[in-house]
């Protein structure tokens, strides 16, 4: 299996890389976000590669971090995920707002990538809520925490935790006591994370 390729970059266009190695060209698909990180060709770059074998193609799926290729492993284990879906998701949604829209069971946000129903993003929400904890919530390119008032985290991340199936008494409590211990300037993602575990310590005291 291809892991990772070191080469030139010999083409860009909508979502395919040519990386060439040692004169030969891979056909490499990726999201947008990967895309606009590479260099501009021709010029040498290292592209994490994950290889999917079909009975009719290899394909190859590039990444320009870990992050983005761990959230395309994950995704492509949901029924009715394939390589094309998770790229596109991964197009249209960070690893941190993949992470804030799982936890969130943010159906609306799942939906704008293309090849994304409503159906799908009901199954991304259901089988992905209780494994975002573990995910990269950033990368090398992704977009830049946005800090926004404490207030509107918090309830934000009480909200989350309801439609997660939380009693909100049990939400608003864990939430605060998160929100005390990261401080001003926590993320929506950041602030879930730490409440989950808040409620998980409690469950097991």
């Amino acid at each position: 299996m291809i892991a990772q390729l070191t080469g030139r970059i010999e083409a860009l266009a909508d979502g395919t890389c040519i990386v060439d190695v040692n004169g030969v060209g891979y056909l490499v698909h990726a999201s947008s976000r990967t895309l606009s990180a590479l260099p501009q060709p021709p010029a040498p770059a290292k592209v994490l590669v994950e290889t999917h074998v079909r009975e009719d193609a290899i394909l190859l799926y590039g990444f320009a971090d870990s992050a983005e290729r761990d959230w395309f492993r994950l995704l492509t284990t949901v029924q009715g995920v394939g390589g094309k879906v998770a790229l596109s998701l991964l197009s249209a949604l960070s690893p941190r707002d993949l992470v804030a829209a799982i936890a969130a069971a943010d159906k609306t946000s799942l939906t704008r990538a293309a090849g994304v129903g409503a159906r799908l993003a009901v199954r991304l929400v259901t089988e992905l809520r209780d494994k975002v904890g573990a995910m990269p919530s950033s990368g090398g390119i992704g977009m830049p925490a946005i800090a926004t008032p404490a207030g509107g985290v918090q309830d934000d991340a009480v909200s989350a935790l309801v439609n997660l199936g939380y009693r909100r008494p049990e939400a608003q409590a864990a939430t605060a006591r998160a929100a005390d211990r990261l401080g001003d300037g926590v993320t929506l993602d950041a602030l879930i994370r730490e409440a989950l575990r808040e409620i998980a310590q409690r469950l097991v005291g």
